[in-house]
C-alpha cells in the first residue's frame, strides 16, 4: 500500500506541475486558480456535499471495473449498465403503493436498478463463454443498444409527454440528503461505501472470491478445471450490479425520477478510478473521491480557466499512473530474468555417473 500511494502522490505531483504549466500559458497565476479549486470543493459546506454527490457513482463504477479487472475480464459496459438500472430504478421507484414502508420500498427500487445492471453486464458473459465473443466489444455495443432502447422506450411509454424523463418516484422511495444545505449529495453514499467493504471482504476473506482472484491469474487452469464458465458470467453480473446501483444516487436521491443521458460519463470514469485506485476497494474510494473533487471543482475555476483544464488534469494522473505501473512491471520483469539459475544439486545418481566415465 505505502508504494501504491507514493505511485499517486507521483501522479498528483506531475498533474500539478502539468496544469501549473497550463495555467501560466494562459496569463492566470497557478496558485490563485489552484485556491480557487480547493475553495470550491473543500472550502464550503456545499463544495463538500457536492464533490460528496459526485464521488458517489465514480466509487460504484470503479468497483464494478474491478471487480471485473480482478478475474482478467474489461467491463467498459458500465456506462449502458448505470442507465439500465437508474431506468429500472425509476420505473420501480414509480410503480411502488405509498403505503409501502420507505426502507422496503428504497430497498426494492435499489435491487430492481441492481438486477437490471447485473443482466446486461451477465449477457455478455454469456456471449464471451458461449461463442466466444470478447466483453470488450459486447460490452461496448450494448451500452449504444441500451441508450437507443431506453430512449425508444420512454419516448413510446414511460416518459412523461414533451419529457425526455419518467414520472416521480413515490415519496416513500427516496432517499434522505446528508443534510449538507443546498447539495445533492444524499445517503446513497453509505450505500456505496458499504458495497466497497463488502467487495474487499469478498476478496480477501472468501472462498469464492479466492477462486475468482485464481481464475484472473491463471484462466488457462480455471479452463482446464472447468470453472471459467461459471466465474466469468458471475463476475461479470456481479459488476454490472455495481453499475446498476447508481440509480440510488442519481434517481433516488437527486433528480427523483430518471433522465435521459442521467449519469452520463461516469462509467467511462470508473475504468479510470479503479486504475487510479489500483483495484483495491479502499484505492477506489480515495480515487473516487479526487476525482469528484476535480470534477466539481471544473466548474469552480471556469471562471479563470477553461474547464478542459481539469480534465487534462485527470488524464495527466491517470497516464501517470498507468505509466508508472507499467514501467515497475518491467523492472520486476528484468529483475527476475537477471537472476542466475542455480546449479542442480550433487546427487548420488550423478557421482556414480562422473565415476564411469573416468574409470
Amino acid at each position: 500500500m505505502k508504494r501504491e500511494a507514493l505511485t499517486i502522490a507521483f501522479a498528483m505531483a506531475v498533474a500539478v506541475l502539468a496544469g501549473s504549466l497550463l495555467i501560466w500559458f494562459t496569463g492566470k497565476s497557478p496558485l490563485e486558480v489552484y485556491g480557487l479549486l480547493l475553495e470550491k470543493t473543500w472550502g464550503s459546506s456545499y463544495g463538500i456535499g457536492q464533490v460528496l454527490f459526485k464521488t458517489t457513482p465514480l466509487i460504484l463504477t470503479g468497483l464494478a471495473v474491478s471487480v471485473a479487472f480482478k478475474v482478467g475480464l474489461f467491463n467498459i459496459g458500465a456506462e449502458g449498465q448505470l442507465a439500465a438500472g437508474s431506468f429500472v430504478t425509476a420505473l420501480c421507484g414509480a410503480a411502488l403503493p405509498a403505503s409501502l414502508p420507505g426502507p422496503i420500498a428504497v430497498a426494492l427500487c435499489v435491487l430492481a436498478g441492481m438486477l437490471a445492471g447485473a443482466g446486461l453486464a451477465g449477457l455478455a458473459g454469456v456471449l464471451k463463454t458461449r461463442y466466444g465473443a470478447h466483453e470488450v466489444i459486447n460490452t461496448i455495443m450494448l451500452n449504444f443498444i441500451v441508450s437507443a432502447m431506453l430512449l425508444w422506450a420512454g419516448n413510446a411509454h414511460f416518459f412523461v409527454k414533451y419529457t425526455t424523463h419518467t414520472q416521480t418516484v413515490s415519496d416513500n422511495a427516496t432517499l434522505r440528503d446528508l443534510g449538507i444545505k443546498g447539495s445533492a449529495a444524499n445517503t446513497s453514499l453509505l450505500l456505496a461505501i458499504g458495497l466497497a467493504v463488502a467487495v474487499a471482504y469478498f476478496f480477501s476473506r472468501t472462498r469464492r472470491g479466492f477462486e475468482w482472484r485464481a481464475v484472473g491469474l491463471n484462466p488457462r487452469a480455471a479452463q482446464n478445471g472447468g470453472v471459467l464458465a461459471g466465474v466469468v458470467i458471475g463476475a461479470m453480473a456481479v459488476s454490472g450490479a455495481l453499475a446498476g446501483a447508481v440509480g440510488a444516487n442519481s434517481v433516488l436521491g437527486y433528480k427523483h425520477y430518471y433522465e435521459q443521458g442521467i449519469g452520463s460519463g461516469a462509467g467511462f470514469m470508473g475504468i479510470a478510478v479503479a486504475l487510479l485506485g489500483r483495484n483495491h476497494p479502499a484505492g477506489i474510494v480515495v480515487a473516487a473521491l479526487l476525482m469528484g473533487t476535480l470534477s466539481h471543482g471544473g466548474l469552480g475555476v471556469a471562471e479563470l480557466v477553461p474547464k478542459e483544464l481539469v480534465q487534462i488534469l485527470q488524464a495527466v494522473i491517470i497516464l501517470t499512473v498507468a505509466g508508472t505501473a507499467a514501467y515497475r512491471g518491467r523492472a520486476v520483469k528484468k529483475g527476475k530474468s537477471a537472476v542466475p539459475m542455480k546449479p542442480l544439486p550433487d546427487t548420488g545418481a550423478q557421482s556414480s555417473a562422473a565415476e564411469r566415465e573416468h574409470g
